[in-house]
Order: structure tokens, then sequence, then C-alpha cells
């Protein structure tokens, strides 16, 4: 059964499946949505819960022994498998014997980014959708972001000003993850429901010296000295490093796509303007960098983000925060 997020909620009030897929390229609601279903099994007794995390040093044969074992006790228990591409790779076998005969004392909850055509083709997905719910995320459009902002501020009990959407909207240029833990700040500072621009501004001031916002230019301008320094201050102040994360993995998206359009002989202007980029700083900030970056750099870059968010989720030896310190070393100034 394939559903989208807005049902997820009622389906899960009625019954509770074996497994669950949750895919797309919105992080926040995707965790949202997990979270959802975390509760959900929780409170039919799936108490405990196991990780995993699909990449190059997974090994699947003990994911296999885990899908198979007895729960000792008669235990119920919630097994995890985050994706942090779009495919199963090693997985499919696996992943497609245990949809033959799911377990009833298991929830099994898979995550990833947006499945691709050529994927959900393959045998494991028709396995799957006898056994399972496929929660499909789609990205909230640009022209839908203003409203979606608004609807996310009043489930908070906060009213925002047509002001302060249009500066938010602005600021935040559709990054949900950002949105969320902005609004959920403004909640805590304000002494009113209503949120005008001068609520945003006094915020702002009010918070922390730096923000990840001046985190991410400095990065992509390639100052280290800065990068570092700002990195520490938010490091010192408990910043969520996966908001961080999020924007920046948006940013060098968006530079590898402007490289291939500047490759294929097109305007730089141009191509901002078909992706409703309009802020100047950011503009330059993105234009600057992706003339001084090598696509072999933003593909190291993009290699490291996915070590810092193993390291935000618990997982190596290092913290996210001396992680970001080494991208900025790897992003500077040459």
């Amino acid at each position: 059964m394939k559903v989208g997020a807005s049902q997820l909620p009622n389906l899960l009030r009625d019954s509770l499946a074996p497994v669950y897929l949750i895919s797309g390229d919105e992080p926040l609601l995707v965790q949202e949505c997990a979270q959802q279903i975390r509760a959900a099994a929780h409170s039919r007794e799936f108490v405990d819960r196991l990780v995993f995390h699909a990449d190059q040093h997974l090994d699947w044969a003990s994911v296999g022994e885990e899908l198979s074992a007895l729960s000792l006790f008669a235990e119920k228990r919630r097994i995890e498998i985050h994706f942090s591409k779009g495919k199963l790779g090693d997985g499919q076998k696996v992943l497609e014997n245990y949809f033959a005969t799911p377990s009833d004392d298991i929830v099994l909850l898979l995550t990833a980014p947006r499945l691709d055509a050529a994927e959900i083709r393959k045998a494991w997905y028709k396995k799957f959708q006898d056994a399972g719910v496929h929660v499909t995320i789609w990205p909230v459009e640009v022209d839908r972001f203003p409203q979606w902002l608004q609807q996310r501020a009043r489930s908070l009990g906060l009213s925002l000003t047509q002001g302060a959407l249009e500066l938010l909207s602005q600021r935040l240029e559709g990054n949900l993850l950002a949105a969320a833990q902005e609004l959920d700040r403004l909640k805590l500072i304000s002494a009113s429901d209503t949120i005008d621009e001068k609520t945003i501004a006094a915020g702002v001031e009010d918070s922390a010296r730096y923000s990840i916002f001046d985190l991410i230019e400095n990065l992509l301008s390639g100052d280290i000295p800065h990068s570092c320094r700002i990195a520490t201050v938010l490091e010192q102040e408990n910043e969520n490093p996966l908001g961080f994360l999020a924007m920046l993995t948006r940013e060098l998206d968006t530079l590898a796509a402007l490289q291939s359009a500047i490759a294929e002989g097109q305007q730089a202007a141009t191509f901002f303007q078909k992706r409703h980029i309009r802020q100047k700083n950011r503009v330059q900030t993105l234009e600057r960098a992706a003339r001084r970056l090598s696509p072999a750099i933003l593909d190291q870059a993009v290699f490291l983000c996915s070590s810092i968010d193993r390291a935000a989720k618990g997982y190596g030896g290092d913290t996210p925060w001396s992680l970001i310190r080494d991208l900025a070393t790897l992003l500077r100034k040459r």
C-alpha cells in the first residue's frame, strides 16, 4: 500500500503493519513520519529497538539473523534500517526474503531518500507491497512554502503576520527542518502568539552570536578561521547539527547543478532564475563557490556530510562538530 504523509495518522490508529517504508527528500517530514510509527509501535508493546545504517560497512547477514531470530521472553521489537541512498543495494535479497514471511513480533521501519522508477520495479518492492505500507514524502514546492510555514506556525499556536511570513520564507528558502527549528525557537522567546518582523529581528539578536546561515556562508566562501569559530560557538550553544546539515546538503546539490549548467554553456543568472534563487548574498556565494571548488571537492564534501549525519546520530568516534571543522578545511580557499 502506498500512502501520503497526511494519511499515516489514521492508518496507525486503525492497525499496525509489519513493515513500513518512508522515502523522500525532506528530512523533517521523513523524521516526523518515522516518529509517528515508533510511537504507535511502542504503544502496542513493541518496545525494544534496534537500528542499522545501510552503508558499505553493514553486515547484511547479521541483519537477516536479527530479522529471523525469535524474541526472548516473547518481547516485541522494532527494527529500523536507514538508507542514505534511494536504493536497497546489497540488502535487497535479505529484505525480499523477509517480506515473504514477516514476523508478528517485529515492526520493521525502513527510511530512504526518494526511490526512482527503476528501484520500485524491482522484485523486492513487489514483495514489500504485499507486506507493508510505503509512505511517500514529496517536497514542498517553492510557491507553497509560505503556506506550509503558516500552517506549521498555527500548529504551535502562533500566527505570522504577512511581513514576518515573507521574511521567514526568504530566509529559509524552503528548508523545512530549519524552518521547524526557527518556529520552535520563536515559540520559546516570543511574548505574544502573533509573530511580526520586529519579533523575528529581536529573536535573532537575542539568540546565538552566529547562526547556521552564517556558518554555511563562511564554509562556501572558504574562510577556515571564521567557519571554525562559528562552529565552536554553535556547538557550545547545543545547536542541532542536523538542521545545518540539511541546508548545507541542499547548497552542495545546488552547486553541483550550477557547475553542470555552466559547463553546458548556461549563464549563472539564468540558472538562478529557473531555481527561484533571488537573495543577492546567496547568489553571489553560490556562484563564487561553483567557480572556485572542483567537482571532486564537492563529491568529497557530500561524502563528509554523510559522516557528519552518522556522528550526529551517535555513530562513529568523531563528534559532528569536529567533522564540520574538517569540512571547513576541505572547502578552504586554494
